[in-house]
């Protein structure tokens, strides 16, 4: 291998795998910085892992962040595209901050939440619980 084509293909090889390594993935939840990145909707800081929520846009793919399910709910509803199943919705599970699909997870009012919507999230169905489309509901007629 000629020492020019030597000294171009190193520095090249190591652009294209760093390419790679930066920025979101294309779908899932993304990782929140606890106490610095603030809601997408009324700006206060992400602080409590156990009622954070994600919303992924289904066209750029760009995510936006909550402190509240309520603050999620109420933001999505403005959104073109909110009724589109390629939206993904992520809510932290209220007892271990895991990561669950918001539509397919249950809902617990009660809870203390940072917005004072009430719900926590969970991944199996409990005693009281309800579901995304009534909890979104009961959301949306509480209002805020």
């Amino acid at each position: 291998m000629k020492r020019r084509t030597f000294l171009f293909s190193v520095p090249a090889g190591v652009f294209v795998s760093l390419a790679g390594c930066g920025g979101q993935p294309s779908s899932g939840p993304v990782e929140i910085k606890w106490d610095r990145d603030g809601c997408t909707r009324c700006g206060m800081a992400i602080s409590d892992k156990a009622y954070a929520a994600q919303i992924r846009d289904p066209h750029s793919k760009k995510v936006y962040k909550f402190d509240d399910f309520g603050c999620a709910i109420f933001w999505s509803e403005h959104q073109p595209w909110s009724s589109d199943p390629r939206m993904e919705f992520w809510i932290a599970d209220s007892r271990d901050g895991r990561w669950l699909d918001a539509r397919k997870a249950y809902y617990v009012s009660g809870k203390r939440t940072p917005m004072a919507y009430g719900f926590g999230a969970v991944a199996d169905k409990v005693e009281g619980s309800i579901g995304f489309d009534e909890a979104k509901k009961q959301v949306l007629a509480k209002g805020k």
